[in-house]
């Protein structure tokens, strides 16, 4: 049996580093939930973890607007679904300057890596979850509308083999 602590922690033996009769509390480590002590916890930095600044705004105010459909660009038959922008680069770089921030400012507010934000101005497409963040933080319009402008020619020849999917792929990229 295991005695109560000051501040409601049980007194016992820290399952991660041996120490004996110490305040432990239960602390979840990669899969396991261990009794460990304040020591371990401190050296682990197993303290909560601080949610982003403006993900708290953000997230209570999108919680009012519906949810968009995910983003897939690897779906070429659903054409009613919103396509990130061609110039989502430029917007992205022009909201970050116009709040003043720095890429590294950017990353903090979203919890985000300076290279995710390098790497989305640079223009690599980023994921469905950054480009949420990065409308959310910014306040700019990364998906819109399909156009739906796209034309393909094919065969100008009476030899023509026709389209083939292969030809499409090209066309996609």
């Amino acid at each position: 049996m295991s005695a109560r602590g000051d501040n409601g922690d049980k007194m016992g033996d820290c399952e991660l580093c041996g120490a004996t009769n110490v305040s432990i509390r239960e602390h979840r480590v990669n899969k396991a939930m261990l009794m460990i002590c304040q020591k371990c916890v401190n050296q682990l930095n197993l303290t909560p973890k601080e949610e982003a600044p403006g993900l708290t705004q953000a997230s209570s105010e999108t919680a009012s607007k519906p949810k968009q459909r995910p983003f897939r660009k690897s779906n070429i038959m659903n054409k009613q679904q919103k396509e990130l922008t061609d110039d989502f680069s430029r917007r992205i770089i022009n909201g970050r300057k116009s709040k003043g921030w720095s890429q590294a400012q950017l990353g903090q507010r979203m919890a985000e890596t300076i290279n995710v934000i390098k790497s989305a101005e640079s223009g690599k497409p980023p994921t469905d979850s950054v480009i949420r963040k990065f409308e959310m933080i910014l306040g700019v319009e990364l998906m819109v509308e399909p156009t739906g402008d796209h034309q393909s020619m094919i065969g100008q020849k009476s030899n023509s083999r026709g389209m083939t999917i292969g030809d499409f792929l090209k066309d996609l990229r």
